[in-house]
């Protein structure tokens, strides 16, 4: 019954959201005057045209499944990466003493100003791409699991000490379960880093621009149909764009269906 709400809920908000948009890009026609910044749009009507037109075409398909195997590609390595990386220097204290002060020095600089040094120092631009999502997403996740195993309750550490427990013991069953929320939780954040990530990449990089500006990813479709489409060049940036958002959120939402099947503790409250 509560799924079903927040479904309504959400369902209300997407028709807002519409209407205000429908509304607001035909406020000149109607009223004389247009609404800032979205009396600029196209009406939702075109995008859904163009949007049409699009499916029926292969290259926009490739684009899509391009870009969401270089988001998972990275993404993947970035958690399979991260998360012992994180528990090492959250465990260790010579680690944490060694490495940290470097992982937060390299940690500031935005995973775009990756995008021409990884160019260089990468031998295919796909490889390029996945190194600058790799970077994006790892980050946030060894931080997580850094403040997730710091948060554990220092408490049902010692008892487990002062009952003989042994350390690979308390970390199967207090550790790893205590870090878990915090890992998905980077996981989640992650996610929506890596596709903020392949769009800068495959727009600065080209994406490895195929002949007719297809096969280079949605990022490089988008800067494809700036340059390239003349007047229907606004309807297909914001296809790419509603086309990045759909892909993010079922990406998250896969992960956070995963994290309820992980944590049931969690769903109890």
């Amino acid at each position: 019954m509560r799924r079903a709400h927040d479904t309504i809920r959400g369902v209300i908000g997407l028709v807002v959201l519409v209407s205000v948009w429908e509304v607001g890009s035909h406020t000149k026609d109607w009223f004389g005057f247009a609404t800032p910044w979205v009396g600029g749009l196209p009406p939702p009507e075109s995008i859904v045209e163009t949007w049409g037109r699009l499916l029926g075409t292969a290259s926009y398909w490739t684009d899509l499944w391009l870009s969401f195997l270089r988001v998972i590609t990275g993404f993947a390595v970035a958690l399979v990466l991260g998360v012992p990386f994180g528990l090492l220097i959250a465990l260790n204290k010579t680690a944490f003493g060694v490495i940290f002060p470097s992982f937060e020095v390299i940690r500031p600089i935005p995973p775009i100003a990756w995008v021409p040094a990884s160019i260089l120092f990468w031998p295919t631009q796909n490889l390029s791409i996945g190194f600058v999502i790799f970077l994006g997403a790892f980050f946030t996740v060894v931080l997580n699991v850094l403040g997730g195993t710091k948060s554990i309750d220092v408490r049902y550490l010692q008892a487990a000490n002062s009952m003989g427990a042994s350390k690979a013991y308390i970390f199967r069953r207090i550790v790893l379960p205590g870090v878990l929320p915090s890992i998905l939780v980077g996981a989640v954040v992650g996610m929506g880093i890596s596709w903020e990530v392949v769009i800068a990449g495959e727009l600065i990089s080209g994406g490895g621009s195929a002949a007719g500006g297809s096969g280079g990813g949605i990022g490089f479709f988008i800067w494809n149909s700036y340059v390239t489409s003349g007047s229907s060049a606004e309807s297909q940036i914001i296809v790419g764009m509603l086309s990045i958002g759909i892909l993010g959120y079922f990406s998250c939402e896969m992960i956070r269906w995963v994290g309820r099947l992980m944590t049931p503790w969690l769903q109890l409250r």
